[in-house]
């Protein structure tokens, strides 16, 4: 039944109309199997047009991911090192489909992307909205030996090679925030997750995910609880081609895990600091239990937040980093 949606959606996919009739036809089933299918599409979001005498059409053109057409697209290297590359209709998220998934080879690299998923992650057990066709979701299996040892920083470096992949498909004014977000024009543009299995410091492998917001339609954004941005925005409405960037996330996410499994952080910083969001910003950290006020001062070289407090200077590993949190103390402060 998957693959018969699959196909489907790509006869809609033109956004022109079809009648049921033509498109049983060319599916090999029943008009009724095909009303069943285009229910199953609504249920995703999918805004679909049923008209008496004309059939049913999507509301606008969709590219649908092309898992042929990435493939073809990636760097010789890339293609060589990686494995696997799934291409989903609907999941509960990528993260977790690799995280489930037993490589054949230990040393293996997979990479999943999906159309659609219904329980996507962010950090800190966050929902991320992902409706279907709008966004990219990706998420790439990487095997390490042995964990580098500023590890903690592996996060940064995948933001900084997200940001090269999208310069190179004309997004040169992205900006980093610590510890994994994209933002462009002070609102948000993606954001980046990373699990791990394994039992350092032997081997292990990372998942990698990332989200980012492609032609994020207003309508599935409402219940999202901040500024966000998508790349049809910046680019003043057109939006870019999911497949040509999936491409260019794989072919720099793959280059930069190997430069990190080398280097480690090193590789980055430069180029993380010169993104860099939040420097010389007041801003409220969430670090574990406590909350912290005062300006970043930048990353130092392990990739941790260095904050400028009334007790000097913290270290913060981990944590949340929030522009907004810190203005509205300062409000209740001033107030």
């Amino acid at each position: 039944m998957q693959h018969t949606r699959q196909r489907l959606l790509g006869l809609l996919a033109d956004g022109h109309f079809h009648s049921g009739e033509a498109l049983g036809a060319a599916l090999g089933v029943s008009r009724g199997a095909v009303w069943k299918q285009i229910a199953a599409l609504n249920t995703l979001g999918l805004d679909i047009y049923r008209v008496p005498g004309r059939g049913y059409r999507l509301a606008q053109t969709l590219e649908l991911l092309d898992r042929d057409a990435i493939h073809s697209s990636l760097w010789p290297k890339t293609r060589q090192q990686l494995a696997e590359l799934a291409v989903l209709d609907s999941v509960d998220s990528t993260n977790s489909y690799l995280l489930e998934r037993n490589p054949a080879s230990s040393g293996a690299v997979l990479a999943c992307l999906a159309e659609h998923q219904h329980a996507g992650r962010g950090r800190r057990g966050r929902r991320w909205i992902s409706p279907f066709g709008a966004n990219l979701y990706l998420s790439l299996n990487w095997p390490f030996a042995s964990l580098p040892p500023d590890f903690s920083a592996l996060g940064l470096a995948a933001g900084v090679a997200a940001r090269r992949a999208l310069a190179g498909v004309g997004f040169d004014a992205i900006q980093l925030k610590w510890p994994n977000d994209l933002y462009a024009e002070g609102a948000k543009l993606g954001g980046i997750l990373l699990e791990m299995r394994g039992e350092p410091p032997g081997p292990c492998r990372v998942v990698a995910g990332i989200g980012i917001n492609v032609a994020m339609p207003a309508e599935a954004a409402v219940d999202v609880e901040q500024q966000w941005i998508d790349l049809a925005r910046l680019a003043g409405g057109v939006a870019p081609s999911r497949n040509v960037l999936a491409a260019a996330l794989l072919n720099h996410w793959i280059a930069a895990f190997q430069v990190f499994e080398r280097e480690g952080f090193a590789g980055f910083l430069d180029e993380w600091r010169a993104a860099d969001l939040l420097a010389g910003r007041d801003v409220e950290v969430t670090d574990g239990r406590q909350r912290l006020h005062g300006r970043a001062r930048g990353v130092a070289a392990d990739g941790a937040l260095e904050l400028e407090t009334a007790e000097g200077i913290r270290r913060v590993v981990a944590g949340d980093a929030s522009l907004r949190a810190a203005a509205s103390e300062r409000a209740r402060e001033t107030g």
